[in-house]
């Protein structure tokens, strides 16, 4: 009689709780009428919300009540809050400030997107403002507020006082890079059943945490210093925020595909393709999406790493330690729903041959 091999060995030997193996998921198979309008209605439909979502994000892309500084007394806030209230009805909300000291550092560390200081002399005064929030950002505050002084003088001189790296002209890099590593962890989340349908626990993990650590670091390499140097926070903490953030979108994927079988690539691309990367923030902050998208942009995990990224880079670090909470808290819990989903898998196969 043969000697077993190492393979057999190894499927006789029951499972830890840390190597759980993956039993393949069952194939689907569809046939007749089902198998031609199935494809079509399910594809017709991901369509369908995209262009939803994206026109209502992006078609005519306003502010809703973007804060802004007015430095000097309360009736001069006031009056700023009424011109600007005329020039963009809804779009601003003024916080009064003390001095430019204190209007500046909120500009920079992004409490408010710009900071109107008076000229008591003559003219409309400055306009501070960060070009790193983007151009859209830029021409909406200098517009408005040109609009808002067009009845007293000429419009208030800008200073940008955050520009955008030199590499990245339009202020888009941060977008573009969530958005490939995104695509990226979706794709892995598929692949690594369809390549791999049978792979333990333990070992699917470890694929997972390597995918997130490669896809940090060329990302690093590529947007910061050593590559197009449109990204000019440290490379560690790129490395590591992106990292992390395909390690979530990854997981997210892996564990919607286990707990939804053959519906979940669909549902995965809407979370994190669709929603995920139109309330990023990555083309425009979150208070230019309409009320109902605004709220997804703090908790899906693109939003959360691409706060943390401009934060690192431009911002003295604002959102990125709320976006690596979101983001660790994304990986937890679906390492967690992939682990409970195996284990649950393996007492039913134990009990089927019990």
């Amino acid at each position: 009689m043969p000697a077993p091999t190492s393979l057999h060995l190894a499927d006789a030997l029951p499972a830890t709780h840390g190597d759980i193996p993956d039993p393949a998921p069952e194939p689907h198979p569809r046939s007749g009428l089902k198998g031609v309008l199935l494809p079509v209605a399910v594809v017709l439909a991901i369509g369908t919300i995209f262009v939803s979502v994206y026109l209502a994000a992006f078609h005519a892309p306003r502010p809703h009540d973007l804060p802004v500084a007015a430095v000097g007394t309360a009736a001069e806030a006031h009056s700023l809050e009424a011109d600007l209230e005329r020039a963009l009805p809804g779009g601003f909300e003024v916080r009064p400030y003390g001095d430019e000291v204190a209007a500046r550092e909120a500009v920079e560390h992004r409490e408010v997107y710009a900071a109107h200081l008076p000229d008591h002399g003559q003219g409309s005064g400055k306009l501070l403002y960060a070009g790193a929030n983007g151009p859209s950002v830029t021409g909406t505050l200098t517009a408005a507020f040109a609009q808002a002084a067009a009845q007293d003088g000429p419009p208030p001189a800008g200073e940008d006082i955050l520009p955008v790296s030199a590499g990245d002209t339009r202020g888009l890099s941060v977008f573009y890079a969530a958005f490939g590593l995104v695509l990226a962890g979706y794709l892995f989340g598929m692949m690594t059943y369809q390549a791999a349908p049978a792979l333990r626990f333990r070992q699917r993990i470890a694929s997972l945490t390597l995918f997130g650590a490669l896809g940090g670091i060329i990302v690093a390499l590529l947007a910061g210093d050593t590559g197009f140097g449109a990204l000019p926070g440290s490379f560690a903490g790129t490395a590591a925020v992106t990292a992390l953030m395909a390690m979530a979108a990854g997981g997210a994927t892996m564990a919607i595909v286990k707990w939804t079988g053959s519906a979940g690539a669909a549902i995965a691309s809407v979370i994190l393709l669709i929603f995920g990367n139109a309330t990023s923030g990555g083309v425009m902050p979150p208070f230019y999406l309409p009320d109902w998208l605004h709220p997804l942009s703090g908790v899906l995990p693109v939003g959360a790493g691409v706060r943390a990224l401009q934060g690192m880079s431009y911002f003295h670090d604002d959102g990125l330690w709320s976006g690596l909470a979101v983001l660790a808290t994304w990986i937890i819990a679906c390492v967690a729903l992939l682990y409970l989903r195996d284990t649950r898998s393996a007492r039913k196969a134990r009990l089927r041959t019990a």
